[in-house]
């Protein structure tokens, strides 16, 4: 787990974006729906929101009686003759399945309210038309003179429907202008304006984030003479976390060792039922993209007071930790304290003093105890059985313009492993300090996976060398089940297509005041402490500890004594984490498909990734790019689909296209704005299978999960 999700060297954070106000949330794509007890009415209006990860639409009831918002669902589109469009509205049967899940099924559609649309403009006879991004909505919106707001073409614009009569175009008016599709930046505009991600900061969170001054010593802790320090991307700006290490003194502790872990104190400035805490809990969280970030806290604060930057005093909410020298947490202690980050150190930084590659200001002892310490936690990790997903990643390398450069993958360093071992400890030590104390917590949970999904997994297993052992029918499931086939997997050529399939069959992460655990760290409580400056979750955390570390301030959460309104908040804020997640996703993917818009022609070789009706989905093995081979574009036959199996196999020939099969392709289409990549295979070229199964297994240990 990179930090957390957000902490490594991917990390941008530019400044400086065009303010787009959001008037209507939307959920976004990877949105898990919600259990709802008791059972819902038999019948009531939904709008169709969006659709998961896997493409399922997700729809919202208009109408929700009770304290929690209403749920998000995923909606069963048998029977509709066309797809249900995003802003729809349907009348629908909501029924509890056996897991406690709700799904809505379409009783009769209604007619589509008003909704916004990103798209571009085309110039044309008093007007023009609106070609709508999003490639799943198929509807031109014709927009007159007198609506289009002075909207030039080529631009990318928001327009809102306003007629929904059944005409050759839909009526539309312009509500926003984003900037012409071939402008730098237009990507992470396209992306915020899609998933109505808010940029604006109310005039009253400003006016309290630009009146706050440094937090006083008194009543705190003075920690100032331990030499912390922060580990972060070279591009970071906001520095929330700090370190310091040194081997246990205690005789009875041989090996052991002393952490400290250091969080910005946020919840000093940020007070329950502000202005500043309102907006935060709106936005959930930061959102992060190649060229800026849509901070959750104004920049005089993620930038300035709570940045604990080297050589300034920053209030702190810190934890010291005790480890032996297995990594076995011996115990921990939280305080209030007052911090002066001794260095501002980057992963590429300590990697190399760590190898005597580079001298430093920091002493080689602290180096080496920090190192020490992440030993040690490592072993712990090991023991649990923790998920060792390893899961590429690629960052995007902007030139002096800010247009794309190139796409280079991410080098995984023990620096950020370190890092994510220390505040994998600090969250489970303030999961267990609220819970001691019969605290409410807004625990991180990550349920086990579906059993569903785990025989779908086992059946791809099974068309690769790597037989999925441990995956008996009925027994109870561990993460170090999956490791064992990621290890097997580990030499192999099928070594990344298996990982990405792990990743698939594993549930979402989500936030909850109701405790089951994390099955992918393997940990039986845990909880998000160390990033408040980012996270809202953090922040809620920070204050229910606070009520328990001293009376510093007024920091205690009046939601933890109201489980109902925590559960909602929990509920609101996994929602704003999926929608960031999709919008920072599908930035990347643009701004790939920009820099493949260069290379059409192009051969690569890649392996099939997923099938569908409609096509192969193969990943460049080159650049990670993942594009569409169309049903139409494969080899002169017709093509049945294989779900169990997923493969197509063609009706006359007897050809067989699978999941983790080798291919050649070449670039036909690579549209920036759209997000649209094309390939086809090429005749000449072959298609290899993965491995056979006599393959040796390699027995190689990772140390990542997502």
């Amino acid at each position: 787990m990179a930090r957390s999700g957000r902490k490594d060297s991917v990390r941008q954070n530019r400044r400086g974006f065009p303010s787009i106000e959001r008037t209507r949330p939307v959920i976004p794509s990877g949105r898990r729906p919600l259990a709802v007890a008791p059972l819902p009415p038999e019948a009531t209006v939904v709008e169709r929101l969006g659709s998961d990860e896997d493409g399922v639409p997700l729809v919202r009831p208009l109408a929700w009686h009770g304290s929690n918002p209403a749920p998000v669902l995923r909606l069963v589109e048998t029977g509709l003759t066309e797809p249900f469009p995003i802003g729809g509205r349907a009348a629908a049967q909501l029924v509890q399945r056996q897991t406690g899940e709700i799904e809505a099924r379409i009783i009769r559609v209604l007619g589509p309210a008003n909704s916004r649309i990103v798209g571009v403009f085309h110039r044309g006879a008093d007007g023009g038309n609106v070609v709508p991004v999003d490639r799943r909505n198929r509807t031109d919106y014709r927009v007159m003179e007198r609506d289009a707001g002075g909207a030039e073409d080529g631009e990318l614009v928001i327009v809102e429907e306003s007629s929904t009569a059944k005409v050759r175009f839909s009526r539309a008016r312009v509500i926003e202008r984003l900037g012409h599709s071939s402008d730098a930046g237009v990507i992470s505009l396209l992306a915020i304006a899609s998933h109505d991600i808010p940029t604006e900061f109310p005039m009253a969170a400003i006016a309290e984030a630009e009146a706050a001054r440094p937090a006083p010593l008194a009543g705190r802790a003075d920690l100032r003479d331990i030499p912390l320090v922060t580990i972060d991307g070279s591009e970071a700006r906001d520095f929330d976390d700090a370190v310091w290490a040194e081997p246990d003194t205690d005789p009875g502790n041989r090996g052991g060792w002393h952490l400290v872990v250091a969080i910005a104190d946020v919840a000093w400035y940020v007070r329950p039922g502000t202005a500043l805490d309102r907006e935060a809990m709106r936005r959930g969280n930061s959102v992060y993209f190649p060229d800026r970030v849509v901070p959750m806290l104004p920049e005089a604060l993620s930038n300035e007071l709570c940045s604990l930057k080297p050589g300034a005093d920053r209030p702190c909410l810190a934890v010291h930790l005790w480890i032996d020298a297995t990594g076995r947490k011996r115990g921990h202690r939280f305080e209030r304290g007052m911090m002066r980050s001794a260095a501002r150190l980057t992963y590429e930084e300590i990697q190399a003093v760590h190898e005597a590659r580079r001298a430093s200001s920091l002493p080689r002892e602290r180096v080496a105890a920090l190192y020490g310490a992440f030993a040690a936690l490592a072993k712990a990790r090991a023991r649990r059985g923790a998920l060792e997903l390893e899961i590429s990643e690629h960052r995007v390398v902007l030139d002096a313009e800010q247009r794309p450069a190139a796409i280079i993958p991410v080098v995984r360093l023990d620096s950020h492993r370190l890092i994510e071992e220390f505040m994998v400890l600090a969250n489970v030590a303030a999961a267990e300090d609220l819970e001691a104390r019969r605290q409410p917590c807004m625990y991180r949970v990550h349920d086990a996976p579906d059993p569903e999904k785990v025989e779908e997994l086992r059946a791809l297993l099974a068309e690769t060398a790597i037989v999925g052992q441990g995956f008996a029918k009925g027994q109870a499931l561990k993460a170090e089940l999956f490791n064992r086939v990621l290890r097997r997997a580990a030499a192999t050529p099928a070594a990344a297509l298996v990982n990405e399939l792990v990743l698939r069959c594993q549930a979402q992460a989500v936030y909850s005041p109701n405790n089951i655990g994390h099955f992918g760290l393997a940990l039986r409580r845990y909880a998000h402490f160390t990033s408040p400056i980012r996270r809202y979750a953090d922040l809620i955390v920070h204050r229910a500890l606070i009520g328990g570390v001293d009376a510093v301030g007024s920091g205690a959460l009046p939601l933890n004594a109201d489980r109902d309104r925590l559960a909602a908040v929990a509920e609101h804020i996994s929602v704003t984490e999926r929608r960031a997640a999709a919008a920072e996703r599908t930035a990347v993917e643009r701004y790939r498909a920009t820099l493949l818009s260069r290379s059409i022609g192009s051969l690569f070789t890649g392996h099939i990734s997923g099938v569908a009706e409609f096509g192969l989905f193969v990943i460049s093995a080159e650049n990670g790019a993942e594009g569409l081979v169309p049903v139409s574009a494969l080899p002169g036959d017709y093509y049945e689909r294989d779900v169990k199996r997923q493969r197509l196999i063609g009706r006359r020939s007897g050809r067989v296209f699978r999941v983790g099969d080798e291919v050649s392709v070449q670039l036909v289409e690579a549209d920036g704005i759209g997000g649209r990549i094309i390939f086809h295979i090429q005749e000449d070229g072959t298609t290899k299978h993965t491995p056979e199964r006599s393959r040796s297994p390699v027995r190689r240990r990772s140390r990542r999960h997502r």
